[in-house]
């Protein structure tokens, strides 16, 4: 405060130049591959943890996205934004792109737009098309185990719930495994030309 203020005892709140008023964080992290979606390691696990990306100690993970999957990953401290941005009630789309094995029919994608059952529960309706030409995506570090003499296609899903590793069982269900999985959109949050490993906080 200004010499004889009251400063905050008074109502009356001063900031120093060059200091920023505290506001709820919101992040956009490309998750790599092999990079758990916490900050503490599993006992006995191989995979990294958030925690090498010098993220704001404050932020926390909103949702999750599997060690082998990649792309888009909020992170915040703003207390129930996980539930209103992930809810599928919401019904916020997230939006993938999965590379898998052979080129699925057009029967295929129908099967999958109108929901299969994995695990005695039917999917939600999606929307999915296959991506043509390919993505331009990063080189994933492990490259892909993929078969030379099978083939391999790009398909966009977009879904409106988040089940236990949902796309990949999906995929499988009509007959085409996942070879990589890359979360690309949630809602209206885009990945963009966000580089692997990196992040940026996200304006109002």
């Amino acid at each position: 405060p200004p010499p004889g203020g009251c400063g905050s005892r008074c109502g009356i709140l001063y900031f120093r130049p060059g200091l920023r008023q505290q506001h709820a964080v919101l992040l956009a992290l490309h998750k790599p591959y092999g990079v758990l979606s916490q900050f503490t390691p599993e006992p006995g696990s191989r995979w990294r943890t958030l925690a090498e990306f010098r993220l704001p100690a404050r932020a926390y993970a909103l949702g999750r996205l599997d060690a082998d999957s990649e792309g888009l990953l909020l992170l915040s401290d703003e207390p129930g934004l996980n539930s209103r941005l992930l809810d599928p009630e919401a019904a916020h789309p997230r939006e993938y792109w999965a590379q898998v094995e052979r080129i699925p029919t057009d029967a295929a994608l129908a099967q999958l737009a109108r929901g299969v059952g994995i695990g005695g529960h039917q999917t939600r309706p999606c929307v999915v098309r296959r991506l043509e030409p390919a993505p331009a995506v990063a080189p994933r570090e492990p490259p892909v185990r993929a078969r030379k003499s099978v083939p391999d296609c790009w398909l966009s899903l977009v879904l409106t719930e988040g089940r236990n590793r949902q796309v990949r069982r999906m995929t499988a269900a009509v007959g085409h495994p996942v070879l990589r999985l890359i979360r690309v959109r949630v809602g209206n949050f885009e990945l963009g030309g966000l580089a692997p490993g990196k992040w940026r906080e996200l304006s109002a």
